[in-house]
């Protein structure tokens, strides 16, 4: 029987930001234990679980695929002899988590060069073939940022 300091389906879902369909298909898939409900059928989420649906939305955030978090979420069934075996599938998702954090960090500076270079060009005037522009329409119109060619409000 749910406590009353247990959550609705919709505070968890406000919570975690995760939809209700979600969280009832995480349920469905195993992914978090049965959902205690109330004598009218209503879902009561004790403290444990949104803990862990915290967490599982952290996994998957950061690309954990869902076969591994079924396996993590089966060893925590299985108590303290699978700290070990948890312990390394998240030091390996950590890893993999580094990893794309360094290509972000790339593609980042790859971006900021672009960035650098539209500025480097409208500050100095030039066309994308580094000549200098002499039409005053394009010369205006090239230092906009909005979505049209009116719109300098972005």
């Amino acid at each position: 029987m749910p406590t009353d300091d247990s959550l609705s389906i919709a505070e968890v879902s406000a919570r975690t930001g995760l939809t209700r369909d979600t969280l009832r298909w995480y349920e469905a898939e195993g992914l978090i234990p049965a959902v205690p409900r109330t004598s009218a059928g209503v879902r009561r989420y004790d403290d444990a679980t949104v803990r862990m649906i915290d967490l599982l939305v952290r996994l998957r955030r950061t690309g954990m695929p869902v076969a591994h978090m079924r396996d993590f979420v089966t060893m925590v069934a299985q108590g303290a002899r699978t700290h070990g075996r948890r312990m390394r599938l998240l030091e390996d998702h950590r890893e993999e988590i580094e990893s794309r954090i360094r290509e972000l960090v790339d593609d980042l500076g790859a971006v900021d060069a672009k960035i650098a270079h539209y500025r480097r060009l409208i500050d100095a005037g030039l066309d994308c073939t580094e000549q200098q522009i002499t039409d005053p329409d394009e010369l205006a119109d090239q230092s906009r940022t909005g979505d049209s060619p009116t719109d300098d409000s972005h």
